[in-house]
């Protein structure tokens, strides 16, 4: 079989939630299949039985979706090497044991969970790596019956071959190798009849003509096992790059304990599908220049193996929220509030059955005012309570002293007179307003903005200053005015 196109495949298993490192791996692929031309197939790998859900195989297909990563053969999108879910392709997996046990490359092994225990232990006190010995490899077929009539349902395993060295060549950490001596013989089949992972992924992938397979560092073990099949089977072996591992702030490996590790997560708390695919393309990967923040078709154009890193990649969560914060920056009023909205109604601030244009128009302008504020989405709801309740606080003796100062009456008094009498109230007539009152009564800005500021959210910093007073309208504002000013006289 030769492979001249460039075909690399995304084959997670529907056992949960799709995590963040399954994202990274799915990135990857679809960069340089995007930047080969090539192919990107979505295969579903669902021999483990207990676990697969249907549920979690479209949680995984709806996170790719939204982040742009869009496959072009296998699951929902078909192709011409189906069926692309593992248990659809039992026969072919039949077809290819049964060829390797008549050449004398697998047998069938009845050996009892116990006798495997015990022959681990024993290899374990000798310091040898515990590995199968091959027990079974030579049983006649009088023992065979025995077995059977006993009820021992064999699996399938793999005759490995005798001191040989397997290396290969891999696109991230150059030349490996291992010792076929310390793997032993391997189960492919297990006792009900279904497939292990490493049988059944090398034939999924020669038999869709996968030419590169760009996965997690955690499968590098798995690689000469798999080199093996390839070449019992009479495959072509395709190129394997194996990425780093993703390690939380202290180093360890990425868990719950160091935040959410779902794409579901950090999708539910607001944040941005492509400030989520700008991350994860750093996670491991290093850009030529000095460049942070890349549009994804400046990603597929600069991505490349030879830049991605042997070391662990870290997952610092202040980094994400700079660059999630930067493309909510990027973001019109409308889309914000779309952003945010979900927050807004969870927290009981908005009545979803109560959004009339008018009352977006209004909300679209309280998010407009804090969105430098924000990280992603769900931290609408720490900043926009001013907004909702006349009822507030001074944060602080400090803010309260600054409506002390001697020149607060002439601010105050102007403030109202000006604010009363102005026709349209919006920002650029705020702006106008407040400066004209400094140059007025030649005082500094900060002589006229901190106080107002103040009178107006009892908060020293906050929303946009100059959106205040458009966003509660006259009223609200100089009745916030009179009863900031009567708590300090």
């Amino acid at each position: 079989m030769v492979n001249s196109e460039f075909r690399v495949r995304f084959a997670p298993s529907p056992t949960g939630p799709f995590h963040i490192g399954g994202a990274r791996s799915a990135l990857f692929n679809w960069l340089l299949a995007k930047k080969q031309g090539g192919t990107l197939v979505l295969r579903i790998e669902d021999t483990d039985l207990e676990r697969s859900s249907r549920e979690s195989e479209e949680n995984i297909k709806s996170a790719l979706r939204w982040l742009g990563i869009v496959w072009n053969e296998g699951i929902d999108a078909g192709g011409a090497y189906g069926p692309y879910r593992q248990t659809e392709r039992l026969e072919f997996y039949q077809q290819y044991t049964d060829k390797l046990i008549s050449e004398g490359k697998a047998y069938y092994c009845y050996c009892s969970e116990d006798e495997l225990e015990a022959e681990r232990q024993e290899l374990s006190g000798k310091g040898e790596t515990p590995r199968y010995l091959g027990r079974c490899r030579h049983l006649s077929e009088a023992q065979k019956q025995q077995f059977i009539a006993e009820g021992r349902k064999p699996t399938v395993r793999f005759h490995v071959p005798e001191h040989q060295q397997i290396v290969f060549s891999d696109q991230v950490r150059g030349v490996v190798s291992f010792e076929s001596d310390g793997i032993g013989d391997f189960v492919i089949v297990k006792s009900d009849g279904i497939p292990v992972y490493n049988y059944a992924v090398v034939i999924d992938d020669a038999l869709m003509h996968i030419s590169h397979v760009i996965r997690a560092e955690e499968h590098l073990s798995n690689t000469p096992r798999q080199i093996l099949l390839y070449q019992a089977l009479g495959f072509q072996t395709p190129a394997f790059g194996h990425i780093s591992l993703i390690l939380g702030k202290d180093r360890t490996k990425m868990s719950k304990r160091h935040g959410a590790t779902s794409v579901d997560q950090y999708r539910n708390l607001g944040y941005l599908p492509e400030a989520i695919v700008n991350f994860l393309a750093l996670l491991g990967w290093a850009p030529a220049g000095e460049q942070e923040l890349f549009t994804s078709e400046e990603l597929i154009e600069q991505f490349s193996m030879d830049r991605v890193a042997k070391n662990p990649a870290v997952f610092d969560i202040d980094k994400l929220n700079w660059i999630n914060a930067q493309y909510i920056k990027k973001l019109t009023a409308d889309q914000l509030l779309a952003l945010t909205l979900p927050h807004l109604i969870k927290s009981g601030y908005v009545n979803e059955e109560d959004l009339t244009p008018e009352k977006k128009a209004w909300l679209e302008m309280v998010v407009w005012a804090v969105r430098e504020q924000l990280s992603f989405g769900a931290q609408i709801v720490d900043h926009v309570g001013i907004f909702f309740s006349d009822e507030f606080e001074f944060e602080s003796q400090e803010a309260r002293d600054i409506l002390l100062d001697p020149d607060i009456p002439q601010v105050m008094d102007a403030f109202r007179d000006k604010l009363a009498a102005v026709e349209t109230l919006d920002i650029p007539a705020t702006q106008a307003l407040m400066k004209s009152i400094a140059k007025e009564l030649k005082l500094p800005n900060k002589k006229v903005f901190m106080p107002i500021r103040v009178a107006l959210t009892g908060q020293m910093h906050g929303p946009e200053l100059f959106s205040l007073a458009p966003i509660l309208g006259k009223e609200r504002s100089l009745k916030r005015l009179e009863r900031s000013l009567e708590r300090v006289r």
